[in-house]
This record gives C-alpha cells, structure tokens and sequence, in this order.
C-alpha cells in the first residue's frame, strides 16, 4: 500500500509516483473493477437502472484515474522504460475491457433494462446512459457466439499493440532525424528567434553549430523562411519518410494490418466495413453521408485551389526561376506572397503574442464570455517544471476545475498539441465532483533574449485546445460516460474550432496582442490585414484536409486486398494532389489520428465541425461577440451537457437552427 497510485487522491500525485509503481497499480486496479462488475453482474436484485447501468458508469474509478495519468506521460513525459510499460499494460486493458463487454451475466441485466426502457421514466440524460451501455455490448460482439467472441478479444489485443508500436515508430523517426548546420550561411532567411532556438537545441546536445529536427517549432519556420531549397528539401523529405524507411520503425505493415483487423473486426460485428461501424455513433451515421459531404466542398474548393497553386508555381518561377514548384516550396513561397500581398510578416507579429500575454488573453474572454476566473497555483504535483497549475472559479467564487498547462517541447513528449483529463466531472453522492483538465502544446521555449513569442498560428493553436478544455471544465452531467468531450466525434471539435475565431477579432485581439517590449497593442492595420490573410490559400488549405479525409475513408470502407500503402495512398490522392509526388514519401506511415489516435473513419469531422463553427460564430456575429446571452446558450446547450443528448439536438437548441455550410464557405472565401 506504499504505492501512491493505490492510496486515494484527488489530484495526481506527480512527484510520488515512481515507474515500478504504474504495473503493480494497474493490476491492482484492474482486480478491483473486475470484483465491481462481478457484483453487479451476479446480483440476485431485479436489474434497474440504478443497480446496473448507474453502477455501471461508475465502474473502474480508479482503474480510470491511474491510466488517465500513465497515459498522459506516454505522451508528455515519456521514455524507454514508460513505452515498455505501456506495450505490457496495453493487452491488459484491451482483455479487461473485452471480459467486461463480452460477460453474458452482466449483458443481461443491462438488455433486462433497455428492453423495458419504454415503460421506464427516464430523463433524455438517463436514456442517453442506458442506449449508449446497451451499444457498448452490442456494438462490440455481446450477441456473438463464445468461439467469435474469442476471435474478437484476439483481434482487439492485437490492434492495440499495433497501433502502440505504429506511435513508437513515428516518434523514433521523428528522433533518429537531426540536421545539424555549421555554416551560418545555411540560416539565411531564418528569423532571429528561430535561430537562438536553434544554437539553444545544439548546445543542449553538445553540438556545435544549429541543429533543426522534425518538432514542428524547429522544423515550421525552417521550412517557412529558410532560402536553402536544397536543406528545405532534405528537412521535407525526412518528414515524409517517418514509418517508410528501410529501418526498424518501418509502419508498412503494421497499416496494412490494422486495416485488415480493423475490417474482420467490423465484419464479425455485422457492418459493411470499419466506417459503417464508426459512422453508427457519429453526427454523420453513414460513410455516403461523409463521402458525399467530402466531395461536395471538394467540388466547391478545388477550383480555388487550383487556381492558388497555379498562382503561387508562377510566383515561385518569377522569383527564382525554379523549374516546379514542390512540397518543400509551398511554405516558403506562400510565405512570401503572404506577406507581398498583404504586407504581413509572421515574424512581426510574433512580438505581440507573448505566450504569457495570449493565456492571460484567452483567460479574459472566457471570464467575459462564461464568467470564468483563472489563478495561478502552486500547490498541484506536477510532472514537469514547465506544467502550469490553475484553479478556476465562477462569478460566484464556486470550485469549477482545475486546470494544467503543458506548452513547451522536450524530448519524450510527442508532437502536436491535444486536450486531455485527469478525471472528469460527475455528480455523485448529489455532490457536483468538479474535473481536472489538461492541455499540451509544443511552443519555442523562451531563451536568454526573449519570451516565448507564438505565430499567429499557435495562437490559434492555444485558443484551440483552450476550447476543448472548456468543453471538459465546464460540464455540468450526472454521469461521468457522458460528461465534457464525451460526445460523437464529429461535435467534439465544435467547442475548439469555435474559439479560434475571437483571435481574428480587433475587440478581443486588443485584449492581450501586445508588444512584449513596449506594450504597445498590436496596430489595427495588422489585425485587419490578419483577417484579410485568414482567407488566404483557403482553397489549398481545404483540398488538402479534404484528401486526408477521403485517405482516411479510403482505408476504412472495406478494401483489404492492398499489397502497396504507397500506391493506395497514391490513388487516394488522385482527385486532391497539386504537388507532384515524392517517391520516397508517405503520408499513411505517419498518420497518427488514424492509426494510432481515435480519427479512423473519422478525419472528416475536422471539416464537419467547420461548417459548425462557422456557422455558431455567425450567430455571435450577428449578437456581438462577448454577447452574454449567447454565450450562456452556447454554455448551458453545448458546453455543459457533454453527450448527454444527440449533437444535432442540443447544437438547434443553441443555434435555433441545422448548420448551414455557407457560413463557412463564406468565411474561406470560397462563395463565388
């Protein structure tokens, strides 16, 4: 009992946890939420909604809390020992989950339930809890025979050490690349801060010189400013490669087999194929529905887009007669029109987004638009110096969350940037147990001469992620399985994609765009040509989420005959490629959100929840947007009530309205 996973607490004990701990914890926890299944599946009681689906949302507390933690250092803070311990823990969790679903005892009293939900008198939220408990067993092999059933647990073992190893690969790809530069000449066109990071990253490792790698604040501006072609190339060429190399890390097979597995797996439950398996719970429903709303916008965007790529191949040609324009042009040269058009350098306005003065700005809207307050403190464990804690309170004073921040790069924690919880809020007891709530992100440290200074991107970045913690601290459920972003899919990128909007606004850029050294507020003429920009390359911008979307919908509609992941790859991209090609270049090896994250059959949604988003702001829009009344719909239908009703329902309660995807063409300039 010396294990700090195993004693109760409410926040994570960080500094007490060792890496023996997390095994013994584990196995400890998993016997606990096996004997609390057992007593629910083998009570002699009448099954009812309290004694079986209640207590079965309950279910593996602290199994929940000690993995939210392990899992969250696999990807922040993570090493060889921890990647071992998650290849071990991983088949565990999959055959825990698998006996719990596949328990014919404890499948019968939740069907006992759901087959007299009719005469039952259930709130939407209680109904919601009872549909979404029967479709976990159902939708995952409950009215299978034993022998399929097997075939099942074998399938999900295996898939979850696939997509473990497919993540690991990556990331040592991402690793094992290091270009290091010893000729101040090869920096030409690098901004001054990207080239500190640089020299910073090189003495880190002891090196001489400036070492650029594949993490996106070393490898963005490089690919963005750098006049080098032939070092811009080298960089690009190294990104594309990760998984597709002649090495140990090669993800070749390990696609084509999550492909072939996750398909006998749909087949065996009775779908078509893996997308008619995800679609069923999604806003979408149906892989025609998703396919027919890609190809639409497709339509409507590929005419701008290739109109744009022939304009900026001309540009580049004009400028510096390259003979055509490839994938390690694009940034540099859009860069530069960007800013010829619009007179808009990122790197001027990099100085008025301190990372300090955009938390301190995003925390201000969310107090004018939710009521919210945010203070610093000291007294959380946490897991690294750089993790900032929070506690965040209402107009009332009243315990809403805490809150943790995560926001510089470092070996051993992944690219990227993601929302993520520690616990989720719930009602138990008829006390409102508040969540903890964490984001991550990957910004330029600070160095001996300046602040973290974002880009406008990462700003947008921040306000993001930002959006998908509010959705975790402002919910406000009885049960946690339907509490924060436990909603479908293709409605959790509402709440971050909505947010994003308020940095392209004068009122609240003039919050906290400030200049780091003088404090002058960012100039208007800036913010104006910002949101003239925002339009820029939308046409590309929108093929290329397009072609993601169709490639993820390629591999997941049923075809498991494929012997190339380059050439299905490369039919795939068929109707959205403008640039040309590069042999040794796959975007498959390395697409984590469908391979290793939850976005298979699923990539779509970021486009689905533009449309969304464009289509809520409009309304603020029309309102004023630090308009109270709107905000407290959106608040009290989208925001608090998690997924405790369908996404269509609760997003017409907010808006009055279905979505109108105008809105949003409107907005990338893409309406004729």
């Amino acid at each position: 009992m010396n294990n700090p996973l195993l004693q109760d607490f409410n926040t994570p004990p960080f500094q007490s946890i060792k890496e023996e701990h997390y095994i013994p914890a584990i196995k400890k926890a998993i016997e606990i939420a096996k004997d609390e299944i057992n007593s629910i599946a083998n009570s002699t009681e009448i099954a009812s909604f309290e004694n079986t689906i209640v207590a079965l949302d309950k279910n593996g507390e602290k199994l929940d809390r000690i993995t939210s933690i392990f899992f969250n250092l696999n990807s922040a803070e993570t090493n060889e020992e921890i990647q071992k311990i998650a290849k071990e823990i991983s088949p565990w969790l999959s055959e825990f989950n698998n006996d719990m679903i596949l328990n014919a005892d404890l499948f019968k009293r939740v069907k006992a339930v759901h087959d007299q939900k009719d005469t039952l008198t259930l709130t939407p939220e209680q109904s919601m809890l009872l549909d979404k408990q029967y479709k976990d067993f159902s939708r995952n092999g409950a009215n299978l025979d034993n022998d399929q059933k097997d075939e099942l647990k074998k399938l999900d073992a295996e898939l979850s050490k696939l997509s473990l190893q497919f993540g690991e690969n990556v990331l040592a790809d991402t690793n094992d690349f290091e270009l290091l530069i010893t000729n101040e000449e090869d920096l030409d066109g690098l901004p001054e801060g990207a080239k500190e990071a640089a020299k910073l990253l090189a003495q880190q490792k002891e090196k001489e010189g400036w070492l650029i790698t594949l993490d996106y604040p070393s490898y963005i501006p490089f690919m963005t400013y750098a006049n080098n072609r032939e070092l811009r190339k080298k960089l690009s060429v190294a990104m594309g490669k990760k998984g597709f190399q002649d090495n140990k890390n090669n993800n070749e097979q390990n696609v084509l087999q999550i492909v072939k597995f996750r398909h006998q797996r749909a087949l065996l439950l009775g779908y078509k194929s893996h997308a008619h398996f995800v679609l069923e719970e999604r806003m979408a429903e149906t892989p025609e529905k998703v396919l027919s709303f890609l190809n639409d916008l497709l339509e409507k965007a590929k005419p701008a887009a290739e109109r744009e790529f022939t304009h900026l191949e001309t540009y580049a040609k004009k400028l510096d007669s390259i003979d055509q324009l490839q994938k390690w042009d694009g940034a540099y040269y859009s860069e530069k029109l960007k800013k010829e058009l619009f007179n808009l350098d990122q790197e001027l306005l990099k100085p008025y987004f301190k990372l300090e003065n955009v938390i301190d700005g995003v925390f201000e809207i969310a107090n004018r638009l939710f009521d919210l307050q945010f203070e610093e403190i000291d007294n959380l464990d946490t897991y690294h110096e750089d993790v900032k804690t929070y506690s965040v309170t209402n107009s009332n004073g009243d315990f809403v969350s805490y809150f943790y921040a995560d926001f510089h790069p470092r070996p051993g924690k992944r690219n990227g940037a993601w929302m993520t919880s520690y616990k989720s809020q719930q009602i138990i007891n008829n006390v409102n147990d508040r969540p903890q709530v964490s984001i991550v992100c990957n910004f330029t440290k600070p160095t001996d001469t300046k602040p973290s200074l974002l880009t406008f991107n990462e700003v947008t970045t921040l306000f993001h992620e930002f959006g998908h913690a509010l959705h975790g601290m402002l919910a406000n459920t009885n049960y946690k399985s339907l509490s924060g972003t436990s909603v479908s899919w293709d409605f959790v990128e509402l709440p971050s994609q909505v947010l994003e909007n308020w940095c392209y606004e004068k009122e609240a850029l003039e919050l906290f765009a400030k200049h780091y050294e003088t404090g002058e507020t960012i100039p208007m003429e800036y913010v104006q040509k910002i949101k003239e920009s925002a339009a820029f390359h939308e046409g590309m911008q929108t093929l290329r989420q397009l072609s993601f979307g169709l490639l993820d919908m390629s591999w997941h509609s049923g075809t498991t005959d494929i012997t190339s992941v380059k050439d299905f790859e490369k039919e795939a991209f068929k109707n959205t490629q403008l640039y040309p090609d590069v042999a040794e270049n796959c975007m498959s090896t390395a697409f984590s959100h469908i391979f290793q994250g939850g976005y298979s059959a699923g990539y779509y949604s970021y486009k689905w929840a533009e449309v969304l988003d464009a289509d809520a702001f409009e309304y603020f829009k029309e309102e004023g947007i630090f308009n109270k009344e709107i905000a407290s719909k959106f608040k009290d239908h989208v925001l608090s009530k998690g997924g405790t009703e369908k996404p269509m329902e609760l997003y017409k309660r907010f808006r009055g309205q279905e979505p109108k995807p105008e809105a949003l063409l409107k907005r990338a300039g893409l309406l004729n």
